[in-house]
């Protein structure tokens, strides 16, 4: 009954097909209650307890100021939580960003506070490597954890890459869910291990910085399922303890309101344990945001006209009283929040927040918008530890060897080198000297907006490769514009190699950076890049080309000049930069870096165009193309991109042979059933709003919230326009047929299939292959092929290994809208190895 009600419910969601989001504006529809929590295996179920046990002993206050931010600025973190001192549990702090601690300290910027700032999230996906992303997620916990961090605002998956524009795309892992799903799953486990919650971001379709605040991103079931959904489904799975939902709407309804995104998808279906916090505004009602599954309110105030300043605060305690707010739903969510504080062991782990967001000085205010509570706000822990070490290492072997013609590299002690243009260059003001990196003076380390850490340090490229050629007796000459062609074609003319640095940049939409709202204008080289490659290749035969961008650019140009040797792609490689390029240089590292998105000739053969003007106030974005993005784009409608997707090249080459499939005994697959418990309340609460007026005597911090009411006169709301009667229905409820534990069913990762290959070095030096497995579906409507596997395989000259690719339920299914499950088609499906999306040297069918 309720899978028929549901699909009469998509009726109004999404028609048969997505071409037909054009016609009309799609809805949402409801879905309540919000699923309570239940635990689970891998620590959920020992949380659990723990959070049950402590959430029994709150009062109605105690729990509303766990759920409600207490401002903007209105303590040391990016956001913090109200406190508990009855029970000595302090605030929570949150804090950016998904390369480091992020301070916003304004005019009083200087260095960091003795913290790293790592590679970008698109960087950690261009190794393809498991182990290096989940040690970037280790490191970067630790920071945060010794600064006293409780909740890592990251990693990213949303965007996943539709847009290739999109300006936050290099702060995730590209536009394949596979490979995005992978490496946020590693970076979750790394980061949670160090005992700090991780909160993956941003839930979901915020796609593009242009209208982020309103654009509805409309869309149909299967693609939200078999693309966007997916890598949040890895996350759920790899225990994340929060997710962030983001600014936009889906289907016209926002996502931090959106009941069908929040409790039907995640909650229900993927089986989601821990807490939903709002992106920094993100919240657009009071009681309707908390029935549609939002857990808690970042930063907390921000509501014009409202008596207490926020959605919540004060105002939810009063919608508790009113009955409007269930006890159940106030329960589950500080529960949540609870569990997934006890499930990274925060109650050991747990260290006195020592650094302030707002200031770098040592003493100063610790509430930092009423400037008042003075006190040593930043005592300048040094939470590095070895961290450049991996930072270098992972700058390296992220580093893409797009080309590389008649080994022109490794380089070898060249007699005389010719560094050209400014992104090879030291901002002369400092590498901190733009606020959040808004601005592109010198060498492109970092994308701009919230997703920023400040650099202890950059190494650009200049200063490290004249360390190099000093070393090696090499003649250097360093040209630092890259608008004075006569100098570039002046020094590139005399050089045995001429090395010309270019950079394409983007960032958050709240601030414009050379008419680039964010999302790039365009897709072309910065600062003249396109006439710095072409004056230099003119006159030196022997051009080598680096490029630090934020994701792909037009260089088909450069690509086929007779004079560019070599290319090479570093995208944004945090604060050892000049180090990690020049390991690969001179072949001290072999690259392994892959292509993490696919590179086309013209901005149109991706099929994509940012939205960026609209007649009307309520902008809507139709994802019209469905899953077909990328290289699955590219692949659909047969056209030849200048670099495709899982593209790499190295200093040798590899061989694959002897594909052989194991089929798994593990029998048909099974759909979730069964219903849940009947939902639970822990400890009472009080109903006398005398019990929640503000203590007499207590003198509130200027500008924070808090949890008292106003006055007793509260209204009763059980009659009113938002108390929908399922969202107050705390019966059993049923489990999803693909539900049932976090990540979804079960069955759906049970391994079918074992494909193994050999790969062998056949080159003369040692180097790291990246075997890739895609899979056919079959389907007339699907993609050619689909990501579905790979490995990192370190080879000495001539040595062989056997890789094994574990292919599961899920990766075999499509998603089935009727059901609303996954199955199998009929469709003959076909297992393929190879080096790349377009260089699949080995089939089988299944």
């Amino acid at each position: 009954m309720y899978v028929r009600q549901l699909a009469i419910a998509f009726a109004l969601f999404v028609a048969s097909d997505a071409t037909s989001l054009a016609d009309s504006a799609p809805t949402s529809p409801e879905s309540y209650p919000s699923p309570w929590s239940s635990g689970g295996p891998d620590g959920w179920d020992d949380a659990y307890k723990r959070a049950h046990e402590f959430v029994s002993k709150l009062t109605l206050l105690e729990k509303v100021n766990l759920t409600t931010g207490t401002g903007n600025q209105a303590d040391r973190c990016t956001g913090n939580t109200g406190s508990i001192p009855r029970l000595g549990f302090r605030e929570l702090c949150l804090q950016d960003g998904p390369v480091g601690v992020r301070y916003r300290a304004g005019s009083d910027r200087r260095l960091a506070d003795l913290n790293s700032a790592f590679p970008a999230g698109i960087n950690a996906a261009a190794t393809w490597s498991k182990s290096l992303i989940r040690r970037r997620g280790e490191a970067v916990g630790a920071e945060f954890r010794d600064k006293g961090i409780d909740i890592h605002l990251g990693p990213v998956v949303g965007p996943l890459g539709r847009d290739p524009a999109g300006g936050r795309n290099f702060e995730a892992f590209g536009p394949d869910p596979y490979l995005a799903g992978i490496a946020v799953a590693h970076t979750v486990e790394g980061t949670q291990s160090a005992g700090v919650i991780a909160s993956v971001k941003h839930y979901i379709l915020n796609e593009q910085e242009h209208f982020r605040g309103g654009i509805s991103s409309n869309i149909d079931d299967k693609t939200m399922h078999e693309l966007y959904l997916w890598p949040f489904a890895d996350a759920v799975r790899a225990g994340v303890g929060s997710v962030m939902c983001s600014y936009n709407k889906i289907n016209n309804t926002y996502a931090c309101e959106n009941s069908y995104v929040l409790n039907q998808l995640l909650k229900n279906e993927l089986g989601f344990q821990g807490f939903v916090v709002s992106d920094w505004g993100g919240q657009h009602s009071s009681v309707a945001s908390a029935l549609a599954g939002l857990d808690m309110t970042m930063p907390g105030d921000g509501v014009r006209n409202s008596t207490y300043g926020s959605y919540w605060g004060g105002a939810l305690t009063e919608a508790t009283l009113s009955l409007a707010l269930s006890q159940f739903r106030l329960d589950d969510m500080v529960v949540r929040i609870m569990a997934a504080f006890y499930k990274v062991g925060r109650d050991t782990k747990q260290v006195e927040i020592n650094y302030s967001s707002w200031t770098n000085e040592t003493v100063g205010p610790q509430y930092w918008r009423s400037k008042t509570g003075n006190t040593t706000v930043n005592k300048h822990v040094d939470v590095q530890g070895d961290h450049a070490e991996l930072i270098r290492e992972m700058g390296a072997k992220s580093v893409v060897l797009l080309k590389n013609k008649d080994n022109a590299l490794p380089l070898k002690k060249p007699a005389s080198i010719a560094i050209i243009g400014e992104d090879a260059q030291d901002n002369p003001n400092g590498p901190n000297a733009c606020v959040d990196r808004i601005c592109n003076v010198g060498t492109l380390a970092m994308g701009w907006g919230s997703a920023t850490a400040e650099f202890p340090y950059l190494i650009s490229p200049a200063t490290a490769l004249e360390k190099q050629a000093s070393a090696d007796k090499t003649l250097f000459s360093n040209v630092k514009s890259s608008w004075d062609l006569d100098a570039a074609r002046a020094a590139a003319r005399n050089a045995s190699t001429a090395i010309v640095f270019v950079n394409a940049n983007s960032g958050e939409g709240y601030q414009t950076l050379d008419g680039n709202f964010g999302d790039r204008k365009n897709l072309t080289l910065w600062n003249g890049g396109d006439e710095l490659i072409a004056a230099v290749a003119s006159v030196n035969p022997n051009t080598v080309v680096v490029i630090h961008s934020v994701g792909p650019v037009l260089i088909d140009n450069v690509k086929t000049h007779p004079n560019v040797t070599a290319i090479l792609w570093a995208g944004l490689p945090g604060q050892e930069s000049g180090n990690s390029l020049t390991d690969v240089l001179y072949g001290k590292v072999n690259p392994q870096g892959r292509s993490p998105f696919t590179w086309g000739k013209a901005a149109e053969d991706w099929g994509i165009t940012t939205l960026v003007n609209s007649s009307t106030p309520e902008p809507q974005q139709d994802f019209i193309e469905g899953s077909f993005i990328d290289y699955r784009h590219f692949d659909h409608q047969d056209i030849e991109p200048s670099f495709e997707f899982g593209f790499g090249l190295s200093y040798t080459n590899f061989s694959y042979t002897n594909l052989v499939i194991k089929p798994q005994d593990v029998g048909p697959y099974e759909p979730a059933s069964g219903t849940t418990i009947a939902g639970p309340t822990f400890g009472g609460v009080n109903f006398d709003p005398e019990s929640a007026l503000l203590p007499e005597g207590f003198e509130k911090v200027p500008g924070m919230i808090y949890p008292w009411v106003n006055d007793t006169d509260i209204p009763d709301n059980t009659g009113g326009p938002d108390f929908p009667f399922a969202a107050h229905n705390r019966s059993a409820q049923a489990i999803l047929p693909a539900g049932g534990a976090p990540g979804g069913n079960p069955e759906l990762y049970k391994v079918v299939y074992v494909i193994s290959v050999d790969v062998t070095n056949t080159g003369e030096v040692s180097g790291t292959d990246i075997p890739q497995l895609y899979l056919s579906l079959g389907g007339p409507a699907e993609p050619k092929v689909v990501l579905r596997g790979f490995d990192e395989v370190a080879l000495n000259a001539g040595e062989k290994k056997t890789v094994d690719f574990n292919v599961t339920y899920r990766d075999l299914s499509n998603w089935d809208t009727e059901a609303q499950d996954w199955r199998v088609t009929s469709y003959p499906k076909t297992a393929y190895v190879g080096a790349s999306s377009r260089d699949l040297r080995l089939h089988v069918d299944l």
